[in-house]
């Protein structure tokens, strides 16, 4: 059997010594919800045991059951526009009172209307939409256009990539975690080595030859294994912030147009805002054929997902895609259109630029400052910190990364570590300066006493 720490190591370890520490710090009535919670909950890799007990979430805060606050640089990816914001609480209580439900094969106003404000935020205005009630879902509809599309049943994705917990979505997603013990899974799926491991595996710090690299190997799998309908990644990696050149997007798109094959972006965790466009790919000035979101856009209320596929591609009608009980969800389209107007009218994409250039600056000087820091890449506000025992070997100090983890959380910080080694930041797009300075004083606290105790 394997042991449970090393098959974790994509994310937060929740069997190691340093977890049970964390939990017998708690308090008696914490610790016995957890065990309730552990006795009630089927147990699974990266959630049980839980972490704590929280009774509050509101901003950028969580509060556990003794009334701690922690800035909350986690959140699941799901809030961009903040906790318990008031413009979504607002508009899902009046959605409640008026049409919290329609049946499938009816349709309502707030429906349209959520559609029509996520496709008049791409750059060509130029995609119909479907909903879903889970990203992993949006992912099986966007397979399932592909083939139906192109004819095609093979789709290249990432490895280490991730684009949900279903079969099919583990089919085409990298992490071993989710795909220890499944046995036979999607046929045709091929991985490609990502953008980010090229980086390592030809030691090259020039990010234009990296792309280059990355994207000639795509290429020589098109040309000898034929039959490709797809091709599906995360413009930007959502758990260690990868970011690829726009020279590397701009040659996926000429290669996919070249041979007939879709370009799938997953911008679940990313999108609304979180990179400093509302929509990832608009950082690169390529759009895909197909755009998959999710988390965020129910305002950190609803459980909500959606497709945008280019207008050109509407040719399914004749088969069911999703054929979901919610798949007109007002209440969740509700929470959409509310999520929109509060990033709009509260100015969020140009705070999230303003304080992803105060993070940078920020994170320069740790990385000055600090050995351990191997790297750190920012993007908007998706910020991830690599840390090492050598700078020059990159090699991964997962043991630093989980005390740094540990010591945050006891002093109110929050956050993901990812890949094992990397400290993962996505805070709200409600962020203030002086929120932001608070982290940056505790992460580089914890450097320092977690490094003197290494």
């Amino acid at each position: 059997m394997s042991n449970p720490i090393e098959i974790n190591r994509e994310g937060d370890v929740n069997s190691s010594q340093q977890r049970k520490k964390w939990i017998n710090t708690l308090d008696e009535k914490s610790m016995e919800v957890l065990k309730a919670d552990e006795d009630t909950f089927i147990k699974q890799s990266m959630s049980t045991p839980c972490m704590n007990v929280i009774i509050k979430a509101e901003g950028c805060s969580i509060f556990d059951a003794n009334g701690k606050q922690y800035l909350d640089f986690h959140g699941n990816s799901i809030h961009q526009v903040g906790y318990q914001n008031p413009y979504v609480i607002k508009a899902v209580k009046q959605q409640l009172d008026t049409l919290p439900f329609i049946p499938r094969r009816y349709t309502s106003e707030i429906v349209v209307t959520a559609g029509k404000a996520l496709i008049d935020k791409t750059i060509s205005k130029d995609y119909k939409i479907l909903f879903t009630p889970s990203g992993s879902a949006a992912v099986g509809i966007a397979l399932k256009m592909a083939r139906k599309i192109t004819g095609r049943h093979k789709v290249i994705s990432m490895w280490e990539s991730f684009h949900g917990a279903g079969l099919d979505a583990i089919s085409v997603g990298g992490e071993a975690v989710f795909r220890k013990d499944m046995g036979p899974l999607l046929p045709g799926c091929i991985r490609a080595i990502p953008y980010n491991a090229y980086r390592n595996l030809i030691n090259s710090s020039c990010p234009q030859r990296v792309a280059a690299f990355s994207v000639d190997y795509i290429e020589y799998i098109i040309k000898n294994e034929g039959d490709i309908g797809a091709i599906i990644l995360e413009p930007i990696r959502a758990t260690d912030t990868h970011i690829p050149p726009h020279i590397y997007f701009e040659r996926l798109r000429e290669i996919c147009d070249q041979n007939g094959i879709l370009l799938i972006f997953d911008e679940i965790p990313t999108a609304l805002g979180r990179s400093g466009m509302f929509y990832v790919h608009q950082n690169f000035g390529v759009e895909p054929d197909m755009l998959i979101l999710g988390k965020g856009l129910g305002g950190a209320v609803i459980p909500q997902a959606a497709i945008l596929i280019k207008s050109k591609y509407d040719k399914a009608q004749d088969i069911s895609l999703g054929h979901y009980t919610h798949e007109k969800p007002t209440v969740g389209c509700a929470a959409i259109c509310a999520a929109i107007q509060y990033i709009d009218e509260y100015k969020l994409l140009a705070n999230c630029r303003i304080q992803s250039e105060f993070a940078l600056q920020c994170s320069k000087n740790l990385y000055d400052t600090y050995e351990c820091i191997g790297d750190y890449r920012i993007a908007g506000l998706l910020l991830s910190f690599e840390l090492v025992k050598d700078r020059y070997t990159k090699e991964k100090h997962d043991e630093l990364a989980e005390k740094i983890l540990y010591y945050c959380l006891k002093q109110g910080l929050s956050f993901k570590v990812s890949s094992g080694n990397c400290i993962t930041w996505h805070p709200p797009l409600i962020v203030t300066k002086e929120q932001l300075t608070f982290a940056f004083h505790i992460f580089e606290e914890a450097i320092k006493h977690c490094s003197l105790y290494d």
